[in-house]
């Protein structure tokens, strides 16, 4: 294949794999309102999507079971915390707040990692770093509505809050990730763990797993609850997943990661066309300035002179863990 054509291939994979991501939270929020709770969806999400990926994550380990069980503990904390963790505090913001809104929430995680690796590593933040992590903390005011005086609900925040932990800790597990362990086995792998780890806390009553096995209402219809059960596993989990190993493998960590970023841009297109859902100019300001930190985080992050995070960039595209 020529090198033009790869290259567009490989985009319009990170362009799916984005458009796909997206959509989890219009899918989680019909289950939701029709009584799911957020653990049962995400359980449900995780369990099948596992289910869906143990073969190719078999054909992947071939000759490399040694590799699987020298990183099980990396596996289990990557399921319970990057994956569950993640998709829990995510599903459960969109409870409260508009999907664009919790997404944009949890994409702070990034800034996260840089104030852990400045407070527990030392890793002082160089000035696109710090430039980044400004416009995202403005950002954040304005898509809160705080300067406007606007009701964004503070136990959303609070869940969206809870996602970024699980993104960045997805983020600073990613970076220690055995290069030997293929993607496709991390994510089934640590989907496995995140749905396990949930239906037993259910099963024991520690967290709400509840589910309605009736008609739902999606995009304003009423329909089977099948339909965003098979949304969230195979479109939003299995497709996207594919689809960004796919990406990884042909642009590259860098550009994939950037392409990425879209996923923000298409889940508010997305709850917009199907839930009506719209955020305010000066939200949509704010979201604009989340990602243009975040991007430039990214950036500096990813930079030639810092050759201790290629394998995490690699990774990262590959596996991301909430949606």
């Amino acid at each position: 294949m020529r090198p033009e054509r790869s290259a567009g291939v490989g985009l319009g994979l990170a362009l799916l794999s984005a458009v796909t991501f997206g959509t989890s939270g219009t899918f989680a929020r019909s289950l939701i309102e029709a009584g799911w709770s957020a653990e049962a969806a995400v359980a449900a999400r995780v369990g099948i999507a596992s289910v869906l990926l143990a073969v190719p994550a078999a054909l992947a380990l071939r000759g490399k079971g040694h590799v699987l069980r020298r990183n099980l503990g990396t596996v289990g904390v990557f399921g319970l915390l990057a994956v569950a963790g993640a998709q829990v505090g995510f599903f459960n913001a969109v409870r409260y707040l508009p999907i664009g809104v919790a997404l944009l929430l949890e994409y702070l995680g990034i800034i996260l990692v840089v104030v852990w690796m400045w407070a527990l590593h030392g890793q002082r933040p160089r000035r696109l770093t710090v430039v980044g992590s400004a416009a995202a903390v403005l950002g954040l005011v304005f898509v809160l509505n705080l300067t406007g005086g606007g009701r964004i609900d503070p136990v959303g925040v609070l869940w969206g809050l809870g996602a970024a932990v699980g993104l960045a800790t997805y983020f600073v597990l990613s970076a220690r990730v055995d290069p030997e362990l293929p993607s496709v086995a991390v994510a089934s792998g640590g989907m496995a763990v995140g749905s396990g780890v949930l239906l037993l806390l259910g099963a024991v009553g520690t967290l709400p797993m509840h589910a309605t096995f009736g008609a739902v209402t999606f995009a304003g219809h009423r329909t089977s609850w099948l339909v965003p059960i098979v949304g969230l596993s195979l479109v939003a989990a299995v497709i996207s997943y594919v689809a960004g190993i796919g990406a990884a493998r042909i642009l590259g960590a860098r550009l994939s990661s950037f392409v990425g970023l879209t996923e923000v841009l298409f889940a508010v297109l997305i709850a917009w066309l199907l839930l009506g859902e719209l955020p305010t100019v000066i939200q949509l300001l704010g979201g604009g300035l989340i990602v243009a930190g975040v991007a430039l985080v990214r950036v500096d992050e990813l930079r030639p002179t810092r050759t201790s995070h290629g394998r995490d960039g690699r990774t990262a595209v590959a596996l991301h863990p909430s949606r």
